[in-house]
């Protein structure tokens, strides 16, 4: 903005200083106004990542605290629901971007187990998911803001974005037909250790990939997710990149019964 100078003093002295204080004073609240909104913009910056931060360190003590050898002590949580229910909370009010792909698959991944898990209580005691009609593909969680299926975040928050096999051993959907659901959460900056660790003790797991001199029965999850395990070659290629004890390439393939009775302790 151009100072006015007054056209009747020699010396040019600022014209009618006395309106010139309004303005210094409108400056001075524009300025601390502008100062008030990066203040509360960094605040919620900062409750944004204190939010996701929280979620992975709830998550972390609940699954140590009632998950062991894989299984799940639903009668504990049923009994005292409420870090569950405080767990679930949370992961409603959490957002999470793509463009942070750690953050958000760990998000994800923890996000589907918790649910799992919520999904058996609400209905406890039950002797399998599949005891409730609509357990996958019907029932729905909030979760980062919206309403949400397990086999949606499964098939569009996950397996859509990032094509990792990987997913179907650290997803575990509440059966002992599962890969083992392990005692602590999934973060950002261990998920590439955890996924690897996980794939591997499922395919070396002699219960699951279950080798018969010239035949190996797999788990359905390879007959209903196959498009994941054959991209760059077969069943047999994607198993044998995970396991110290190699299968021959060209061994007869079949599935076994997927074993849909509760991981309970």
């Amino acid at each position: 903005m151009k100072r006015a100078y007054s056209k009747t003093e020699s010396n040019k002295t600022f014209c009618n200083s006395e309106q010139h204080v309004p303005y210094k004073k409108n400056k001075h609240k524009h300025i601390t106004y502008k100062l008030f909104i990066l203040t509360l913009f960094a605040g919620f910056s900062f409750g944004f990542a204190q939010n996701t931060s929280d979620f992975f360190t709830a998550s972390d003590a609940f699954f140590k605290a009632n998950v062991s050898n894989g299984k799940v002590a639903y009668s504990k949580i049923n009994d005292n629901p409420e870090a569950l229910n405080e767990l679930v909370d949370l992961a409603a009010t959490v957002s999470v971007s793509k463009n942070d792909s750690k953050t958000y698959q760990a998000f994800w991944i923890n996000a589907y187990n918790v649910s799992v898990i919520k999904g058996v209580i609400n209905n406890y005691p039950i002797k399998s998911p599949l005891d409730k009609a609509g357990f996958f593909d019907k029932i729905t969680y909030k979760i980062a803001g919206e309403s949400i299926t397990l086999n949606d975040i499964e098939n569009k928050k996950l397996r859509a974005q990032f094509k990792d096999a990987r997913f179907h051993f650290v997803l575990v959907c509440g059966a002992i037909g599962c890969p083992p659901l392990i005692n602590k959460a999934y973060k950002p900056n261990t998920l590439e250790a955890q996924l690897q660790k996980q794939t591997e003790i499922a395919l070396n797991n002699p219960n699951f990939i279950k080798v018969k001199k010239n035949k190996v029965e797999l788990s359905e999850i390879f007959k209903w997710y196959k498009e994941d395990f054959v991209r760059n070659g077969n069943e047999v290629d994607f198993i044998n990149a995970f396991r110290s004890e190699k299968i021959e390439s060209k061994t007869k393939v079949s599935y076994y019964s997927y074993n849909w009775t509760l991981n309970k302790q």
